[in-house]
């Protein structure tokens, strides 16, 4: 029975990394569509800027299209991990793990490959305070959700 005594600890994690994700997708939605709204403006009647990219972004740097496109990315996949999670608490059992840890690595992999992007953008020093919040986000959420990765899998290591 001491298997039950983390099952609170990983029911805490998944609600803070659920909670962390579903912001993270709103400042990366924002984004989004401040790059879309203030984008280039390509017609039969332009040509193309001299360095064009088709992820410019406005508001930040060379690595912010990349950021948050990842950043996008590891957010929904990381909401997906959390339902996985949630039905893999509920029940708790050998056969509903396989399922929720997957889900839950590909959303960290996905996690620390935008936090990686978000540690150049660091290092270019010119974004807004919502993007220094998404990254933030993202690097504490690397770390939250490898220690959720660890407390499922040190249950089944401890059974």
């Amino acid at each position: 029975m001491a298997y039950q005594q983390l099952k609170p600890v990983a029911g805490l994690l998944l609600a803070l990394n659920f909670c962390m994700y579903v912001i993270v997708l709103g400042i990366g939605g924002w984004a989004m569509n401040r790059a879309i709204d203030h984008g280039f403006v390509i017609g039969p009647s332009f040509d193309l800027p001299a360095h064009f990219s088709p992820i410019y972004f406005p508001m930040g740097n060379a690595a912010t299209g990349f950021f948050v496109t990842f950043a996008l990315l590891a957010g929904v996949v990381g909401v997906a991990s959390a339902i996985s999670g949630i039905n893999h608490l509920r029940s708790w059992t050998y056969e509903s793990l396989p399922s929720a840890a997957t889900a839950a690595t590909i959303a960290w992999t996905l996690t620390v490959l935008a936090m990686g992007f978000g540690c150049k953008e660091i290092e270019l020093r010119i974004r807004n305070s919502r993007l220094r919040t998404m990254e933030a986000f993202l690097i504490i959420l690397s770390a939250t959700q490898l220690l959720y990765l660890a407390v499922i899998h040190t249950v089944v290591s401890r059974r």
